[in-house]
């Protein structure tokens, strides 16, 4: 129930975000024709995809062509897991196998980093995201995603404009809307972890044992390290989303480069990238659920004195 409700918050908080701004259907026929605004040939360093999500149809819409695919790739994962785990068995075979593999192999993983306590309350959100992560990159390698949908006919053939599909997380809005799930579940955890004075003492109280006039040095040093901590908490959200938006979009502005690198070739040169990415998609997924076990683990440690003062 956690992970379904985590799903949910995903698929809201983007519809609360700026929508992307409409395309000028003219200017994608122009592009098509090779005519840039000045009337001059353009190359293909004009074709790459938007970096914006495009919403569904020849008009604007509400939905747009990632969250349709986020949405997909969630529905998938939540029908796999119902139908692995509807009829447990004690010898597990096939999906109830593979799906068993993958939770416990998470859990193993986790606990090992941040310990069995802190993994038991937060198991449900770091193992949710990596698996929703990691299969929509993946999603989005299908061929067809970014290249099926609506457009004008050019010069050259039809040329895609509005596609109906475009990977989940080469959208900023789906990685922003993760990244401020995660400062949310952070903010909860380290307040039952700590308790509100313990919280502002993690981030602004002295470390270790000091006297006299060193004592005063040491608040007023840690007092202004906490500034700056607080100043990184704050940005942790812009650089989860980046970091994961950027190498997602950036992937598949390759692939579509070395699609039309040589002509008629454009089938088989790509291949090589595509195992590429689905490396890419993997450790993209690893290193966000890797960021916020750590970030996690840093406010829910504290030292013994934090404890006696937190109790």
């Amino acid at each position: 129930m956690k992970s379904i409700l985590t799903a949910v918050i995903l698929f809201t908080v983007p519809l609360l975000l700026p929508a992307a701004e409409k395309p000028d259907f003219a200017k994608g026929k122009a592009l098509a024709e090779g005519i840039g605004a000045e009337g001059a040939p353009v190359g293909h360093a004009e074709h790459g995809i938007p970096q914006k999500a495009l919403g569904l149809g020849k008009e604007e819409g509400f939905i747009t062509n990632s969250m349709l695919v986020t949405w997909i790739v969630a529905l998938a994962l939540i029908l796999f897991a119902r139908i692995a785990t509807g009829n447990m068995q004690e010898v597990p075979t096939g999906a109830q196998n593979f799906w068993e593999w993958l939770v416990e192999s998470l859990h193993d993983f986790l606990e090992g980093i941040i310990g069995p306590e802190l993994v038991k309350k937060t198991f449900w959100f770091f193992a949710t995201i990596f698996i929703l992560i990691l299969f929509t990159n993946w999603f989005g390698l299908i061929p067809g995603v970014g290249t099926i949908g609506w457009g004008v006919q050019g010069e050259h053939g039809f040329v895609v404009t509005r596609p109906l599909l475009r990977g989940g997380n080469a959208d900023m809005n789906m990685t922003l809307a993760m990244a401020l799930v995660f400062f949310a579940c952070w903010t909860v955890w380290a307040l039952q972890s700590n308790g509100l004075g313990g919280f502002v003492l993690h981030l602004f109280g002295p470390k270790g044992e000091t006297s006299g006039l060193l004592k005063v040095l040491m608040i007023v040093v840690f007092a202004a390290v906490g500034v700056l901590e607080v100043v990184s908490i704050l940005f942790r959200p812009v650089s989860l989303s980046f970091r994961l938006y950027g190498n997602i979009f950036a992937g598949e502005n390759m692939l579509e480069s070395m699609s039309d690198l040589v002509p008629g070739l454009g089938w088989l040169i790509p291949v090589p990238f595509y195992f590429l990415e689905l490396l890419v998609g993997l450790v993209q997924a690893l290193v966000f659920m890797l960021l916020t076990c750590v970030f996690t683990l840093l406010i829910c440690t504290h030292e013994e004195g934090h404890e006696k003062a937190h109790h």
